[in-house]
C-alpha cells in the first residue's frame, strides 16, 4: 500500500531539503523477494512506470557514472558511454557501486550520494512533469519535477534508455 510519509532520514531527502527542492516523499511495503525494486514501486503506489526511474551505476572506461532510466525498459551502455564521452560501458559491480554512492543496491538514489558521480538523466523524463526516484532505501521514492532532478545532480541529459 502507498503512503506519503515525512521527508526526512536519508542523504537525498536531507540534500533537497537543504537545497530548497520541492519533493514529496512516498512510502510503501517494500517486499523483499520483489523481482524488480522499480515495478514494484510503480505498482504499490499505482503508478505509471514510465515516471518510476531506477537508479543504476555504469563503469565507463573505469570511472563510475550514474545513470536514471524508467523502470520499463534498460540502459543503453553504449549511449550512456557517448553521453559521458567515453568508450566503453558495463554495469557496475554491486559492491562498487553500494561503496561510491553510500546506499543499497535497490534504493540507490541519484541524489545526496557519498561523492559526486558523473550523472545522465534519461531525455523521457522530462516529459513528465513529475518523476518518483529512489529515497534512498527500499520502499521509498521522492517525486519531484525532472528539471529539479538534474538540477540537483548536476546531471546530462540524453537518450540512455531503450
Amino acid at each position: 500500500m502507498a503512503r506519503k510519509g515525512p521527508a526526512g532520514g536519508t542523504p537525498a531527502t536531507v540534500a533537497l531539503t537543504r537545497a530548497g527542492i520541492e519533493h514529496t516523499v512516498h512510502t510503501y511495503d517494500h517486499d523483499p523477494g520483489a523481482a524488480s525494486y522499480g515495478l514494484e514501486a510503480a505498482e504499490a503506489m499505482g503508478i505509471d512506470p514510465g515516471r518510476v526511474f531506477k537508479t543504476l551505476l555504469a563503469s565507463v572506461d573505469r570511472r563510475l557514472v550514474v545513470a536514471v532510466v524508467p523502470v520499463s525498459g534498460q540502459l543503453d551502455l553504449k549511449a550512456v558511454a557517448a553521453a559521458v564521452g567515453g568508450k566503453k560501458a558495463v554495469m557496475a559491480d554491486p559492491a562498487d557501486a553500494e561503496r561510491a554512492t553510500g546506499y543499497v543496491v535497490g534504493g540507490i538514489s541519484p541524489i545526496g550520494q557519498k561523492r559526486p558521480l558523473p550523472t545522465v538523466v534519461d531525455e523521457t523524463a522530462l516529459g513528465h512533469d513529475t518523476v518518483f526516484v529512489s529515497g534512498g532505501r527500499r520502499g521509498m521514492e521522492i517525486e519531484l519535477a525532472p528539471v529539479d532532478l538534474v538540477g540537483a545532480t548536476g546531471a546530462t541529459v540524453a537518450g540512455i534508455g531503450r
